[in-house]
């Protein structure tokens, strides 16, 4: 009884781990890569953050890499702003990356990139 426990426990553990190992991290890509001028880039990262109710500080634009400096509201509690956190925008070649995002603003800025 206890063998074919252990067979069935480890014949689903094989199973279930193979398909996670085969998809890998990422896929090897590395950072996504938009065909986009850095101002478009930036239009966009600015209503993106809008809407998930952060406050864009300052922008600073130093050659090839746009620095913008954003942080949370307040969101109506009257308890003060967040301390300021720092996203790059980056030019490489024809190609703009973002650096240093949270997944849940870049999610947003692809779908807006992608749309024509």
């Amino acid at each position: 009884m206890r063998t074919r426990l252990l067979c069935v426990t480890l014949g689903l553990l094989l199973g279930t781990a193979a398909p996670y190992a085969a998809r890998g991290r990422g896929r090897g890509r590395g950072p996504k890569k938009y065909a986009v001028t850095n101002d478009r880039a930036l239009v966009v990262t600015r209503e993106v953050l809008v809407r998930h109710g952060y406050e864009v500080v300052r922008v600073e634009d130093s050659g090839p890499e746009v620095v913008v400096w954003y942080r949370r509201g307040n969101r109506g509690r009257g308890r003060g702003k967040g301390p300021p956190v720092r996203m790059v925008i980056r030019r490489d070649a024809d190609r703009v990356v973002f650096v240093n995002t949270p997944s849940p603003i870049l999610v947003d800025i692809d779908v807006r990139l992608r749309v024509p």
